[in-house]
């Protein structure tokens, strides 16, 4: 059993140790600790379960348009985040991807916008996607190539997108493109399109190590009407960046959620299992490398809810989120790879609790900004403090 006194820190409130305690013990009930063979259908299961639930609520703003609080309360998605993924890495997947995909609707959409989607992502009726990335425009925003041309009272957009979370089970996709009224970032655009827009179609489905729905999005001649445009013109940049400032943070969340459980994995096994006459936990080598783990958790959490906390004081955390992004998925994976090793054969066996873990904590090392980006936003944020 995960230790759960980090809840009595002054980062927060007691509504947010009640959030813990009560999805916990529903994902304990509803939520297979296994992933199945059949992951889209699997993931729109979990959507609708954790609609149904009333989890969602919390991944959108607005009370009028279903969501639990006004503005999105950044520690109540990262602790929902980091207890989903002990549990269940695909029903983390879904709660987060609920929450990036509808994230710039939130922050961004028009009254309408918001009355059309936000309340649909909240009950699990509405599959919503972020789709920034490229072929070659990952990292480097700057570099995208979908385009989008003004037409009368329509937007028309060509060109691709990569690495889609959610793509091919989609039913909307916030889309980001050139539209050119500045050089680089500060000539793209925001965009709501539906999944039956004609001219947009599902190129290619992306298998990966740890298996969810991504895919390549292709756009030919696509008609946009201009009300789906989130934001002004030639600010979508500020758009993504606002968006993924708020779920950053939640990536973290994710990777101390699977650390925790691998360090729960790790103690329970090191106590039952039995060498040379004695536990493993017996042997000082394993005791050191528990004290490692343990203290690399709470330092991931201690930068994780600090980050949380700021942003929900209105603070910019630019640099603080990606100081906890990169600590917590380089940690994870550092505990996790010990579990793995203190597990031994069992450790790599398939679909065994660490070797799921393994396989999915690699990706969060990379999506939403790789731990070598986050390493230039800290130290450019550092020199422009100086």
């Amino acid at each position: 059993m995960a230790d759960k006194s980090y809840l009595g820190w002054p980062f927060f409130e007691q509504r947010h140790a009640v959030l813990e305690r009560d999805l916990d013990a529903w994902a304990a009930e509803h939520v297979r600790d296994a992933h199945g063979s059949d992951t889209d259908a699997q993931c729109r299961s979990l959507v609708r379960a954790l609609g149904d639930a009333g989890w969602l609520r919390h991944a959108i703003g607005g009370t009028a348009y279903g969501g639990a609080l006004d503005a999105i309360d950044t520690r109540a998605i990262c602790l929902i985040r980091e207890t989903l993924a002990r549990h269940n890495g695909l029903a983390d997947f879904a709660f987060a991807m609920q929450g990036l995909g509808s994230g710039a609707i939130s922050l961004f959409g028009s009254d309408a916008s918001k009355q059309a989607y936000l309340p649909r992502v909240a009950k699990g009726e509405a599959i919503a996607a972020f789709a920034l990335s490229e072929p070659q425009a990952g990292s480097d925003v700057a570099a995208m190539q979908c385009a989008a041309v003004p037409d009368g009272d329509h937007y028309v957009l060509n060109g691709e997108k990569t690495w889609i979370s959610n793509g091919g089970i989609a039913d909307f996709y916030v889309v980001f493109a050139r539209t050119g009224e500045q050089p680089g970032a500060r000539g793209i655009s925001a965009f709501i399109v539906d999944k039956d827009t004609p001219g947009f179609a599902i190129a290619e489905r992306i298998n990966v190590i740890a298996p969810h729905p991504l895919a390549r999005l292709e756009f030919s001649n696509c008609r946009i009407p201009s009300s789906q445009r989130l934001g002004e013109a030639g600010q979508g940049f500020k758009v993504a960046m606002a968006t993924l400032d708020v779920f950053r943070t939640s990536v973290a969340a994710a990777a101390l959620g699977f650390a925790r459980r691998a360090l729960d994995e790790a103690l329970a096994h090191a106590q039952s299992r039995k060498m040379f006459g004695q536990a493993l936990a017996d042997f000082q080598l394993t005791q050191a490398k528990l004290a490692q783990m343990a203290t690399g958790v709470d330092s991931s959490a201690l930068l994780t809810y600090r980050a949380a906390w700021q942003r929900d004081q209105g603070q910019i955390v630019t640099k603080e989120a990606a100081m906890a992004k990169m600590t917590a998925t380089e940690t994870a994976q550092q505990v996790i790879d010990a579990a793995v090793q203190m597990f031994g054969g069992m450790g790599v066996v398939s679909e065994h609790p660490v070797e799921r873990l393994y396989r999915e904590i690699r990706a969060l090392r990379i999506y939403e900004g790789a731990t070598e980006v986050q390493q230039l936003i800290i130290a450019r944020e550092l020199l422009r403090e100086g």
